[in-house]
């Protein structure tokens, strides 16, 4: 296999994060630095930092209720003032994970946390088009034709151009409306860019579905195991 999914099942990081650590240098294979291009095998001796990687991997899935306020990351890049990661709210026992894909600093909801990387790259890839919802709250009324721009896609940088998708409007007043959208696709902050695009301002977004897993029976920064059946269900979407 690729080095980059072998440190992926190994739980040191992302595919991409893993192909940044082989860039680094910090990777050999068999006492040769690894390059991008390079396969594992499993008579191969893989060492990171110096560190002899096992080919035996325990895989381990984790359901977390990410409250605002943290980042999805396993550690924060601002080390003077490093921020609290999503990683901070796992059991002390908890295996080498990583977060599956991420939602920004300000907004909540469900998220995954494994090592298995073949699952991460499924949930992650835009082909696999795995749908998330997302609850959207923004300040006052929103038109039929602002609607109608956010499902036929929407224009959120130069040459960028969102996906079509479903956005449904679930309650609203004079003074808020609150919206399901379902995606399926993860570009970077694309909701808030989705919304401001049309001129609305997101005041509160959650994550609320992968799939049809749910956040059921979590409260805010809880995290539990993720049941053999929901394991079964996330690989075969």
């Amino acid at each position: 296999m690729r080095i980059n999914k072998f440190l992926a099942e190994q739980g040191i990081a992302s595919r991409r994060g893993a192909d940044e650590i082989v860039a680094e240098g910090r990777v050999t294979v068999n006492g040769k630095l690894a390059t991008p291009g390079t396969n594992v095998e499993l008579s191969d001796t893989v060492m990171l930092d110096g560190k002899i990687l096992s080919h035996k991997v325990k895989y381990e899935y984790y359901l977390l209720y990410k409250p605002k306020g943290c980042v999805c990351t396993v550690r924060d890049e601002r080390t003077e003032t490093p921020r609290k990661t999503v990683m901070d709210f796992l059991p002390e026992n908890a295996g080498k994970v990583f977060p599956v894909g991420r939602l920004d600093y300000n907004t909540e909801g469900l998220l995954i946390l494994t090592n298995d990387g073949e699952l991460a790259y499924r949930l992650t890839a835009p082909q696999s088009e795995i749908p998330k919802t997302y609850l959207v709250r923004v300040e006052g009324a929103i038109t039929p034709v602002q609607l109608n721009r956010l499902r036929a896609g929407v224009e959120i940088e130069k040459g960028v151009i969102t996906k079509k998708c479903k956005v449904n409007v679930v309650e609203t007043d004079k003074k808020y409306t609150k919206l399901h959208v379902v995606l399926t696709e993860g570009k970077n902050r694309e909701i808030r860019k989705m919304f401001a695009a049309v001129g609305k301002e997101v005041a509160f977004l959650k994550r609320i579905k992968i799939g049809e897993l749910t956040l059921s029976g979590l409260d805010r920064a809880e995290v539990r195991r993720l049941t053999q059946e929901e394991i079964f269900y996330l690989k075969n979407l």
